[in-house]
């Protein structure tokens, strides 16, 4: 027995995702997207790459299901699994399997973070066949028609036993993400957090600064997600330093040397 499926309404954005455009990112996605060509986004952790993905599913229309990975993350997770319940058994299609059956947006964040053995189940959806293997239910399900699949990860977090295998990068074809140049940076900050510009813009020379401190100091430097937070922080009432230090310093760093370093930086920049 199937368990009726949950309406694909619930992953469909009601309002625009606020995002401003670098290049020509949006036009290379909807070429993608028409063409059926799965997309991997790459760039550093909160430069925009989930904000990106959400405006384009509502610019498209299209359901947007996510996927948070991670290291415990099975096969089952993604495709589904059989359960019982008061009539017996039955199957639960996984968020994969719905977005592979009901044409919605699948958005894999951070792959890398799940095993190796748990990604190569997205292979067969990604060349001509476009088709899901449900070997529990001995069925190949053919894709929907709108199914597309988005996946992301950092490559500053590349390592021997955290990258993706060549055989599954070559699938893809590829976006590159970066932080925004200052002025656009500080308009995103300054819009998402509501302060003025004049406090957006110190804010975005804090980041600027810590990710210019490299990659032995830090492994990554402020995130514009960090920037905003910190900018919310300001906007409640907090003190611009001592909110900088909550949502920039304490989180980038336990090293009590390079949060020194770090909170010298914030006095300067302030």
């Amino acid at each position: 027995m199937d368990a009726d499926p949950p309406g694909l309404d619930t992953f469909l954005l009601a309002q625009e995702p606020f995002y401003t455009p670098v290049g020509n990112e949006v036009a290379l996605f909807e070429a993608a997207f028409q063409e059926k060509v799965p997309l991997m986004l790459k760039g550093p952790t909160g430069c925009g790459k989930t904000r990106f993905v959400e405006h384009m599913a509502w610019r498209l229309g299209r359901p947007l299901i996510t996927i948070a990975c991670h290291e415990d993350m099975t096969a089952a997770d993604l495709v589904g699994r059989y359960l019982l319940d008061a009539e017996g058994t039955v199957w639960r299609d996984g968020p994969l399997t719905q977005a592979v059956r009901f044409g919605a947006i699948c958005y894999l964040d951070e792959i890398v973070e799940a095993r190796q053995d748990t990604t190569v189940v997205i292979h067969p959806l990604t060349d001509e066949r476009r088709v899901l293997p449900l070997d529990k239910r001995n069925e190949a399900l053919i894709a929907h028609p709108d199914f597309f699949l988005v996946i992301s990860y950092n490559p500053g977090y590349q390592s021997a036993v955290k990258d993706l295998k060549e055989s599954t990068k070559q699938r893809f074809a590829a976006l590159d993400f970066t932080y925004a140049e200052a002025a656009r940076e500080a308009d995103i900050v300054a819009r998402e957090a509501g302060v003025a510009r004049e406090v957006a813009e110190k804010l975005v020379r804090i980041a600027a600064a810590s990710r210019n401190l490299g990659h032995r100091v830090l492994e990554e430097g402020a995130s514009t997600r960090t920037l905003i937070r910190a900018g919310k922080l300001i906007a409640r009432g907090i003190g611009a330093a001592e909110a900088c230090d909550m949502a920039i310093v304490a989180p980038l760093t336990d090293d009590a040397d390079t949060r020194g370093a770090l909170r010298s930086v914030v006095a300067a920049c302030l």
